[in-house]
């Protein structure tokens, strides 16, 4: 007598979610992955393999070390900053370059950049200081500073004008000024225009106004590191010939500073930088001598330029910019005039700021100061009566911020951030992680010799947010794209060695471009090309864990637009199966068994595909376990996968 059949049971999966690496993969849900590369969990039945990268056919002169994105004049350009200090300029429409800087113009690390108006672009750069670029010149800011009268003059009757030399760079702008007479004399001199491309201190003539023997000095506004400026700590008395008063500073490493000492009431009481030096790292040897001027007793100190320029941003017009603990900010309407009278800073004094600032976003109606732990907004910027310009400023995080400043950009109404322990998104004043199915990653992102960089991406229609790091996976290191939508997770592999991304909307799309160092290429743009994806779904419990179960049969529903072929184990919580190959070609065999070759008139193998649209890929397949599951891996493009399938049958319990 026969013996009955075991009956056999069947698990049909469709509804697709992300990633779960928080859970081991025995526990988590049914519709989650344990890994998804390069596979869009789009939808119900709607598992899409990505597109691969297309090359743009760009090779960079020097190696990338910062990648930007740039509008000049409704023009869209990828900035490639370069480990020699150049910049060139890659025209995303017509994949062609041109020279921004030649080498040495900045550093080869620490540039940001933002945008002003789509006249220019501003670069910060975290030693040199603040460039503008329109799409011809670039110009250091190299803005007037302080001003000071160095002789007032006499016999003023009416108001003199003031001339400012002209800047050192072509396509910088001249700086303007206006004088102010009491008694007689020029007492101040108001800074109208902030000028820019001044490479040195320029020139300032006093004429007209029927008076005579005016005259001032200036100095300059650079950001630039390891330059001085000079506070006056005591003024003395009996000074009363300031061209016999010399300011003399010396130490401190550097070279070149100099100043020109201001007089009033027969005291110092100020030193104006006719040359801020270089190189200057240790203010505690800098000695600051006052002599001569007929007087005594007058001292002053030297201060370093110490901090990096770490952020700029274009905000409420106007430019900020940050340094140690400090944003700085031009005056209202101008990108480079950070000296008049609506131009200030604020210096953050708060423990919330734990130590200093890291990177400044300007999005939703603020400007978002993160710190390595903490993040504050500034908003409601305004302008009092006086000219003074004043505005609000709010601690929204006081636990979470974050060390990566190329890891935050918006994303609709929220900013999304990347720190060495998750992906977080700031809403309103409310800080949310977003990453939890991921924190089974973030110990194998390389954060110490990589940098983070990320932004947004249309793929497939949808407005996504993607993050590109260097993952350990099992020893090898290779890039990945953790990319992030509608509450899940996927991965992608563009390339191995895309160690740089950045976003940029270009013809009413939302582009994502890359750089290995020495080429561009744009993420996500080639949809024929072989794209090698791994699918690896969870190890389920067929409805009942205490069981064990024996895989019968798989099955893979997909839908195909050319050739398919599927590497496929069947995994259980000890093992996985030998591998099988699954596709939808054919082939050819003769009497004896053996496969029959096809080539075409060029030699070329020919692959006959059986088919098209829809396709059940299945098999009979061997393993046992009390969790069963499937690894998919494939280098096919064009591919959408609708469902698995198991056939199964319940064996003994525990």
């Amino acid at each position: 007598m026969a013996a009955a059949e075991q009956k056999k049971s069947y698990q049909v999966v469709k509804q697709f979610r992300g990633v779960n690496t928080k859970a081991n993969r025995t526990a988590i849900d049914e519709n989650e992955f344990a890994w998804l590369e390069n596979a869009m969990p789009i939808g119900y039945a709607n598992l899409k393999i990505t597109p691969y990268s297309s090359n743009t056919a760009v090779s960079f002169a020097n190696v990338a070390t910062g990648l930007y994105a740039a509008n000049i004049i409704n023009n869209d350009y990828a900035l490639a900053f370069q480990e020699d200090g150049s910049c060139e300029a890659v025209d995303i429409i017509s994949n062609t370059t041109s020279n921004v800087a030649i080498a040495g113009t900045f550093s080869n690390s620490g540039i940001n950049t933002t945008q002003w108006k789509s006249e220019r672009v501003l670069i910060s750069d975290k030693d040199k200081g603040i460039f503008s670029w329109d799409g011809t010149n670039i110009v250091a800011i190299g803005a007037v500073g302080s001003i000071g009268i160095v002789n007032g003059g006499s016999g003023f009757t009416s108001t003199p004008a003031v001339t400012i030399s002209s800047p050192n760079q072509t396509g910088g702008i001249q700086a303007e000024a206006e004088a102010i007479i009491t008694a007689n004399a020029v007492s101040s001199i108001i800074l109208t225009e902030g000028g820019s491309g001044y490479t040195s201190p320029p020139t300032i003539t006093i004429t007209g106004g029927g008076g005579a023997n005016a005259n001032a000095v200036c100095s300059l506004v650079t950001f630039a590191t390891g330059t001085v400026s000079v506070i006056v700590t005591n003024g003395g008395t009996g000074y009363t010939n300031v061209a016999n008063t010399v300011v003399t500073i010396a130490g401190g490493g550097g070279a070149n500073a100099a100043g020109q000492a201001i007089l009033s009431g027969g005291q110092l009481i100020n030193v104006i930088m006719t040359n801020a030096g270089s190189g200057y790292t240790n203010a505690s040897n800098i000695t600051v001598t006052i002599t001569g001027g007929g007087g005594s007793n007058a001292t002053a100190r030297a201060v370093i330029n110490a901090d990096p320029l770490v952020g700029i941003q274009t905000f409420s017009g106007r430019t900020w910019v940050a340094q140690g603990r400090t944003v700085s900010y031009t005056a209202a309407g101008t990108y480079n005039d950070f000296t008049s009278v609506s131009a200030g800073s604020l210096t953050l004094t708060d423990n919330t700021l734990h130590s200093n600032i890291v990177q400044l976003l300007s999005a939703n109606n603020f400007l978002y100061i993160f710190g390595e732990d903490s993040i504050n907004v500034f908003s409601d910027v305004r302008v009092t009566n006086t000219g003074v310009t004043i505005f609000t400023n709010t601690n929204v995080s006081a636990s979470v911020g974050t060390r990566l400043p190329y890891a935050i950009f918006p994303y609709f109404r929220s900013v999304l951030f990347m720190n060495e322990y998750g992906v977080y998104a700031l809403v309103g004043s409310t800080t949310s992680k977003l990453s939890d199915a991921l924190d089974g990653v973030f110990p194998d992102i390389d954060f110490t010799t990589a940098i983070v960089t990320a932004g947004q991406v249309l793929l497939n229609n949808i407005l996504c947010a993607g993050f590109n790091i260097r993952y350990n996976d099992n020893g090898t290191y290779r890039y990945l794209q953790a990319v992030f939508f509608e509450r899940k997770w996927f991965f992608t592999n563009q390339r191995t060695d895309l160690k740089l991304v950045m976003s940029i909307p270009s013809d009413g799309k939302i582009k994502m471009f890359g750089t290995n160092g020495s080429g561009l290429y744009q993420l996500y743009n080639d949809s024929l090309s072989a794209v090698s994806s791994i699918i690896q779904s969870p190890l389920q419990a067929m409805g009942d864990p205490i069981r064990t179960k024996q895989a019968l049969k798989i099955g893979i529903e997909a839908t195909v637009s050319n050739t398919a072929l599927l590497n496929v184990t069947v995994d259980s919580e000890s093992n996985a199966s030998p591998v099988y190959v699954l596709g939808n070609f054919v082939s050819w065999t003769n009497n004896f068994g053996s496969t029959i070759s096809w080539t075409n008139n060029s030699s070329s193998v020919i692959t006959w595909v059986g088919g098209l649209g829809y396709t059940l890929f299945k098999t009979d397949a061997q393993q046992w376990g009390k969790y069963l599951g499937m690894t998919v891996t494939s280098n096919s493009s064009g591919m959408v996968i609708n469902g698995f399938e198991y056939e199964h049958e319940l064996r003994v319990r525990f």
